[in-house]
């Protein structure tokens, strides 16, 4: 039906005139930076990590097992402490990319720079949905569809998750009642899970356009630095993937508790 749909004479036409993608008006140089390369990776390894911990915490009803800093305060389940200290890494990790985003004039590929990227983007969407692939080629230019997710990935949901991450957890001062009173746990909670849900939903489109639309020069790009199209990006997106697949196996109670005993005090109750 999209592909009849795309194929009569004034939406070919029109697709023509909108490809998919529009020339920025800074334009970045080729190709993906070494710290863009490490940071997208080490975005990716510590999201699994959150949203295990975190689907964790929301499950528990008795935790195996509880931290408590070393000054005291608050005992909180050991899910939690990883939760919480991995978000601290994730934050990091991603003002890091922003600061080197801009500096390094790389903002252009994500941040749109006209309004073309509208048309663009709903032209960018009856392509994919007819399976005839907009025009693409990553290592110099987004098309419009994936610049506007990756904005609102970066600069919206991210915030989002961490404004609302912020006000459930035991940071947040309990005692400020005005502030507590204009923003609510309930509505934290209300954001904070739907965003998980929207993370989810974009690494599983992204993953499967990666492999879809060209895996071996996608993964070339992004793991091995380069335009080609050899298998080297692909052992090295294997090697990382095994990784990130073994570290979360290895996120349990009995391994967890040394980790967090260096920075308070974990005991069963």
């Amino acid at each position: 039906m999209c592909r009849w749909f795309t194929h009569l004479d004034p939406i070919a036409s029109w697709i023509e005139d909108y490809p998919g993608e529009y020339e920025p008006a800074h334009k970045p140089a080729e190709g993906f930076p070494i710290w863009a390369r490490w940071q997208h990776y080490l975005n990716f390894f510590f999201m699994a990590l959150i949203l295990q911990s975190g689907l964790r915490v929301r499950q528990q009803q008795k935790p195996p097992a509880v931290w408590q800093p070393k000054k005291g305060g608050k005992k909180i389940s050991i899910n939690l402490w990883l939760h919480t200290s991995l978000d601290l890494f994730w934050m990091l990790n991603g003002l890091i990319f922003i600061v080197l985003l801009f500096v390094s004039g790389h903002w252009a590929r994500i941040v749109p720079t006209s309004w073309e990227v509208f048309p663009n983007a709903v032209s960018a969407a009856l392509q994919y949905a007819s399976l005839e692939w907009p025009a693409e080629n990553g290592w110099t230019n987004f098309n419009s569809i994936q610049q506007i997710m990756y904005f609102l990935v970066i600069f919206i949901a991210a915030p989002l998750a961490i404004i609302s991450g912020l006000r459930m957890s035991e940071w947040w001062p309990k005692e400020a009642k005005k502030l507590n009173k204009l923003y609510p746990a309930p509505v934290a909670r209300q954001i904070h899970f739907p965003t998980m849900i929207f993370f989810v939903i974009f690494v599983i489109i992204h993953v499967f356009l990666v492999f879809a639309t060209g895996m071996r020069e996608n993964l070339n790009h992004m793991f091995a630095g380069n335009d080609s199209s050899n298998w080297g990006g692909f052992i090295w997106f294997v090697c990382g993937l095994l990784v990130v697949v073994g570290t979360l196996f290895a996120t349990r109670p009995l391994v967890l508790a040394p980790v967090a005993s260096k920075f308070g005090t974990v005991s069963a109750r």
